[in-house]
């Protein structure tokens, strides 16, 4: 599929005018990631990306991809209670 995208949006984004497409492609990964919509291992392989470098472009751009709230911690924590029972 061929998309036509801006000249000043591909300056914006600084993106590399060699690789438009495969960075784009990361992008739109990573943001369907940042939202929720698909696990990190699927945003890499949407972004045709091995798994460690989609990890280091997520956090090159702000974006943690590990997540850890506090739900998790209390599960955990419940867990670990339980397993002492």
């Amino acid at each position: 599929m061929n998309v036509q995208l801006p000249s000043d949006l591909v300056a914006a984004a600084k993106l590399d005018t060699g690789d438009v497409s495969e960075e784009a492609a990361k992008l739109i990964a990573l943001e369907l990631f940042r939202e929720g919509e698909v696990s990190l291992g699927r945003a890499a392989d949407l972004s045709a990306t091995p798994l460690a470098m989609f990890m280091d472009f997520a956090a090159m751009h702000g974006v943690t991809p590990l997540s850890y709230g506090s739900e998790d911690w209390d599960d955990d924590r419940r867990t670990i209670a339980n397993l002492r029972s």
